[in-house]
């Protein structure tokens, strides 16, 4: 039996297991067992807390989809782990490592994280995308939806631009948009409505995961990509499902992101023999 917690970020949920102790092998059929709702615990994303790999930083997170696929970033769980970290370690900053790069975090007054997630990176090979392109404006369309914006916020993501969010049937467009040829390491899909230069209602196809009540990345890259449009500011909060974001790409070229954590339950979990002796 290993132990778990059960965390979230506006119900972005995530499954934190903690191994730093000694590693975990968690191959694509355990994760997809974890992540059943019915049959597992259920989650967005898998975090496993492992130890450090570059200096100054507290810890290596690995992330893993439902679908058992890893992920390079993902800003509301790096804020979950964050919290914990910096309650563990009895400080208000900590940094993590992940494959998206080394983020930083901080708490803020009202129970809110701010985690930095870096500059956005805006060229095509950067993303990915599969040819040289101009990342502001694909030529990809789906049911209505068209000409999204790209940049990756340490994992890919396009940006759709829509004038009624509400009239969209996301879980029928997303899987395609996601498997586009024009991803080859597929992407995350955002759908946004700019309500004020400051206020974006934005909706994600999160990859490997599907429809999320939020996406912390998503809301970075909606925020990047409507003021490269002229659509909006620097900063702005981004409405989700699940509640609300504040995104500010600063001058210096980085996005911080800030946001409410949650610890919602902790448990123990029987894993398969091969993966608690990795």
């Amino acid at each position: 039996m290993v132990p778990f917690r059960k965390m979230h970020g506006l119900g972005n949920d995530f499954v934190v297991l903690d191994a730093r102790a000694g590693p975990l092998a968690l191959p694509p059929a355990t994760v997809r067992a974890l992540a059943d709702r019915r049959r597992g615990i259920g989650f967005d994303q898998l975090v496993v807390i492992e130890p450090p790999r570059a200096p100054g930083t507290a810890a290596w997170m690995t992330i893993r989809n439902p679908d058992g696929s890893e992920a390079e970033a993902c800003g509301n769980a790096t804020r979950c782990v964050a919290a914990l970290l910096m309650d563990e370690a009895g400080t208000d900053h900590v940094a993590l490592g992940t494959l998206g790069g080394t983020l930083s975090a901080e708490r803020r007054p009202g129970g809110l994280v701010s985690v930095d997630m870096g500059e956005p990176r805006l060229g095509w090979a950067e993303i990915p995308l599969a040819r040289a392109i101009d990342t502001l404006r694909l030529p990809i369309a789906a049911d209505g939806v068209s000409d999204p914006a790209a940049c990756s916020m340490g994992n890919p993501h396009a940006t759709f631009f829509v004038s009624d969010l509400a009239a969209l049937d996301i879980a029928a467009i997303g899987p395609r948009l996601e498997h586009d040829p024009l991803f080859p390491a597929r992407a995350n899909i955002g759908f946004a409505e700019v309500i004020a230069p400051d206020r974006i209602r934005l909706r994600v196809w999160e990859r490997g995961a599907g429809i999320t009540l939020a996406c912390g990345s998503g809301a970075c890259a909606a925020v990047v990509n409507a003021h490269r449009r002229g659509l909006a500011g620097r900063s702005a909060t981004v409405l989700l499902d699940g509640g609300e974001l504040l995104v500010s790409w600063g001058e210096d070229g980085r996005v911080t992101m800030t946001g409410p954590v949650a610890l919602v339950f902790t448990g123990m979990v029987a894993l398969p023999c091969e993966a608690r002796a990795a």
